[in-house]
């Protein structure tokens, strides 16, 4: 099986793109919802919550993992990766890759949780690979709360929306990394606030792309994964308005299964 993990349930948008690319394929999902979110927690909280997030999937038959978080990708993926020894996938490397990828755009801006943009590891990577990129970031501390309450429509949300991108929009941007998963959920909204000239790119379809090229070259991975087609969603606390949200973004009612921590 494939294992992915969120602080929630935003890192649905990765199973959702994981489940086009690869149809036939077991996918075991866990939102630590009841923790959500992780962007306002320490670094150290964060990675101890992120161990036992991969234990959990682990426990269950997951074959390999995919960190479905932006928070969680930025300050526990080494410790992940010198823990278990399964192939780790993290958000962020794909949509950086993504980013860089067409020259003639020079000017990315970055948004995500307030851990993530402190991180400061997507300024770090695209520099790696283009130092002459000029990038910007913005913490939107306020959206992760706004689509797990499922305000995804309204006008506050636009309002809120519209703030946190004036600033990249005044650098005259011409690429925005989605750096939360939670994000793809707003993305009509960002996209009209941003502007039509803007490339966005989704980091949930980056990383999708990431896992499904690795298995087409990996013969060894892709043999050991088991090929049901089958979902099961686990969270640590199951609420109504969890259960929209999870049926906004699959399209389809789901089981959401509660896993006490």
């Amino acid at each position: 099986m494939i294992g992915v993990f969120d602080s929630g349930i935003g890192g649905l948008t990765v199973v959702k793109a994981l489940k086009r690319n690869l149809p036939n394929y077991d996918i075991i999902y866990f939102g630590d919802t009841a923790r959500t979110p992780y962007g306002t927690k320490s670094p150290e909280t964060v990675v101890r919550y992120a161990i036992e997030d991969a234990e959990i999937l682990l426990q269950k038959g997951a074959q390999m993992l995919v960190v479905a978080c932006n928070t969680a990708s930025s300050v526990a993926t080494d410790t992940l990766e010198e823990r278990f020894d399964v192939p780790i996938f993290e958000v962020i490397s794909p949509a950086v890759n993504m980013a860089v990828s067409d020259p003639k755009r020079t000017r990315v801006g970055i948004i995500g949780t307030r851990a993530t943009v402190n991180s400061g590891v997507y300024v770090d990577k695209i520099k790696a690979i283009r130092p002459e990129m000029k990038v910007y970031s913005e913490p939107c501390p306020l959206l992760v709360p706004l689509v797990e309450e499922g305000w995804l429509k309204k006008g506050e949300t636009r309002k809120i929306v519209k703030k946190y991108l004036h600033p990249l929009k005044l650098k005259q941007i011409d690429v925005l990394i989605l750096g939360c998963t939670h994000y793809p959920l707003l993305k009509e909204i960002i996209q009209v606030k941003i502007g039509k000239r803007v490339k966005i790119i989704d980091s949930s379809e980056a990383l999708s792309d990431a896992v499904t090229s690795f298995l087409h070259h990996n013969s060894d991975t892709e043999s050991r994964l088991t090929k049901g087609g089958t979902c099961q969603f686990y969270v640590s606390d199951v609420t109504e308005q969890f259960q929209k949200i999870a049926k906004t973004i699959l399209k389809t009612a789901v089981t959401l299964e509660h896993i006490k921590l």
